[in-house]
């Protein structure tokens, strides 16, 4: 089977896992053309009912951009919401393929544009995913995203690295993930019995202390969905993750790798936060990028995530720097700021917003992933125990 075929595969019967006669919506970049043919040829081939794609395309978004106001981009498209309604309603799967083919796309513009979305449409989305849909999100492989990882357009190279990434070389990597995914579990369910109230994350540049939510829950390698049936939102996933109190965050942390954020890349960032409120801003390059994102709403300077990654992470064992944060958030420990997660607590799904953010759980427009990990990072957990090492120089202990 060629590799576009393996991982056409793997996003649709171990990703979504789609069950026979169910639709699947399909969101995808006109770059991504031949990978979303694949994918929809494996959906229908497992039985999928329809497929439904819903297409970007790169220059035309530019063209938003440049020539549109922060508030007409910002402005909700009521039939948009009606559509994710709907989709949600019919049972639907959905995929997202991610990889930008030109990241440097939204260059010389307005960053406060840039930054610019439909809020109730994107709270609309996460209601529909985080409700009753399975989803996943993975990348696909294109000239643009190669050169910007070695600095020239090859896409063969990059497949063989995501690839690596994805277990594609194992001989069935819908059944490695599956191993995969029970690790990664039984991490989450060795956290869960600790209790923990708080977390540290420490190394060169970092030193950040971070509250957690009384009786919030670790995930990790995959979550099922109220039929029981599995799948993994992101493929590849190599984290165990919760949603901390948005309220009990304070130090600095040094990003350990290049992030990109409304398709500009950002280099040589640090954060500081107080009180739980991310409050300073630097970055070598990329800076004022950041500062207009984090103006999306009142919820995007508080965090959403902290997430454990070791060394022993199929990204962080290719030696690769993808400039893509589905994979670079995955090789190393991360944090993410904006939205949390309703299934960080038991019986979150089904709170009201008001019950989740009087927990302390995070809500917010945006949410962005940051790598703090790599070598020489430490993470320790403060609970009834007292402090317990979970990551010590890169490697899980716990």
């Amino acid at each position: 089977m060629a590799l576009i075929e393996r991982f056409a595969d793997l996003v649709v019967r171990g990703g979504i896992n789609v069950q026979p006669g169910q639709g699947v919506v399909l969101h995808t970049d006109t770059a991504h053309l031949e990978i979303a043919r694949a994918v929809t040829e494996a959906a229908y081939a497992a039985g999928a009912a329809w497929v439904e794609p819903i297409w970007s395309d790169g220059p035309m978004r530019r063209s938003a951009v440049r020539h549109s106001t922060v508030e007409r981009l910002s402005a909700v498209r009521p039939w948009a919401l009606t559509r994710t309604a709907e989709l949600s309603q019919a049972g639907a799967a959905w995929i997202r393929l991610l990889g930008e083919a030109d990241p440097h796309l939204f260059d010389g513009l307005d960053p406060a544009k840039v930054a610019a979305n439909p809020t109730e449409e994107t709270q609309a989305m996460r209601r529909a995913l985080f409700g009753r849909s399975r989803w996943t999100v993975v990348g696909a492989p294109n000239p643009g995203w190669a050169r910007e990882v070695f600095g020239e357009p090859d896409v063969d190279r990059l497949w063989q690295a995501v690839g690596t990434a994805m277990r594609l070389d194992s001989d069935d990597p819908v059944a490695a993930w599956q191993g995969r995914a029970e690790v990664l579990a039984e991490r989450g369910r060795r956290l869960d019995a600790l209790e923990l109230s708080e977390l540290r994350y420490a190394g060169d540049g970092t030193d950040l202390t971070v509250g957690l939510v009384p009786g919030s829950r670790w995930t990790g390698g995959g979550l099922i969905d109220d039929a029981g049936i599995p799948y993994l939102p992101n493929i590849p996933t190599e984290e165990v993750f919760t949603s901390p109190d948005r309220n009990r965050a304070d130090g600095v942390l040094r990003v350990t790798r290049p992030v990109v954020i409304s398709g500009q890349v950002v280099t040589g960032l640090r954060v500081t936060l107080a009180g739980g409120r991310i409050t300073e801003v630097t970055a070598d390059e990329g800076a004022e990028v950041v500062r207009a994102h984090l103006e999306a709403d009142e919820g995007a300077r508080h965090l959403g995530e902290v997430a454990l990654v070791d060394k022993d992470s199929r990204i962080a064992r290719t030696g690769v720097v993808f400039h893509n944060m589905l994979f670079d958030e995955n090789a190393a420990c991360h944090v993410a700021w904006g939205q949390s997660f309703p299934f960080a607590v038991a019986g979150g799904t089904a709170m009201t917003e008001q019950q989740r953010a009087g927990l302390g759980l995070n809500m917010s427009s945006v949410h962005t992933d940051v790598v703090v990990g790599g070598e020489g990072i430490t993470v320790t957990g403060r609970g009834p125990r007292g402090t317990v090492d979970i990551i010590r120089d890169d490697e899980w202990v716990l």
